[in-house]
């Protein structure tokens, strides 16, 4: 969509599925080039004066329509489609898709496998919480994490609400085998936003890298 226009993304917009149908193929021609096998497939925001629960069934119906298109055509890519629900409390008021659980419904809906679930715990955290259960509920639906601290959105080892030690074991004990994306405002540059990394990586006896010490 148009950010400058105030877009955050267009499968669930009524009206803008041409505009979605484009931007999907721009969008796999650019993954096919840098080896990308996921695409953030961006529901887009409730339209400004709306009311939510009065657009609320067209707008997912919208969606599942654009998500089953979107999903066939990475399909002939081997590659998976990613919804991300979006919290609408304090990062975006209007986003549609703001929850594990509507993303889950409206996936069994669209009844396409190689759609999943980019489950950001920032947002999971703000909208609901409980996020033992709901990675373990949500978990074969889950195609890519992303973290950051609550509520500052920094660093994992940022003062917050959150234990990362924790659900990174967690996350093992689950069986995740895929990348954790850090989706936050580091305090400072790159390296020094990773620092929290080395540490967790010490704590666990493990080299820089995720080796083992004792493998060495």
């Amino acid at each position: 969509g148009n950010q400058e226009a105030g877009e955050m993304g267009l499968a669930a917009v009524p009206g803008r599925q041409a505009a979605f149908r484009q931007d999907v193929s721009a969008a796999v021609q650019y993954a096919r080039a840098v080896g990308c096998p996921r695409i953030h497939l961006m529901a887009g925001r409730v339209p400004l004066g709306a009311d939510r629960a009065t657009v609320a069934d067209e707008m997912e119906t919208t969606f599942i329509e654009n998500l089953r298109y979107a999903a066939d055509l990475l399909a002939q890519e081997d590659m998976i489609g990613l919804v991300e629900p979006i919290n609408n409390r304090i990062t975006d008021p209007r986003y549609f898709l703001n929850t594990p659980h509507q993303a889950a419904a409206i996936l069994k809906k669209v009844g396409r496998p190689n759609l999943k679930v980019q489950l950001d715990l920032f947002h999971c955290q703000i909208m609901d919480g409980n996020l033992s259960r709901n990675l373990e509920t949500y978990f074969p639906l889950i195609g890519h994490i992303q973290i950051a601290q609550v509520p500052g959105r920094h660093e994992p080892d940022s003062p917050g609400e959150l234990n990362f030690p924790y659900i990174f074991e967690l996350l093992e004990s689950l069986g995740y085998s895929g990348y954790v994306g850090c989706e936050y405002a580091p305090k400072g540059d790159t390296l020094e936003g990773l620092g929290w990394l080395r540490s967790y990586w010490e704590s666990r006896g493990l080299q820089h890298g995720g080796t083992s010490k004792a493998a060495e």
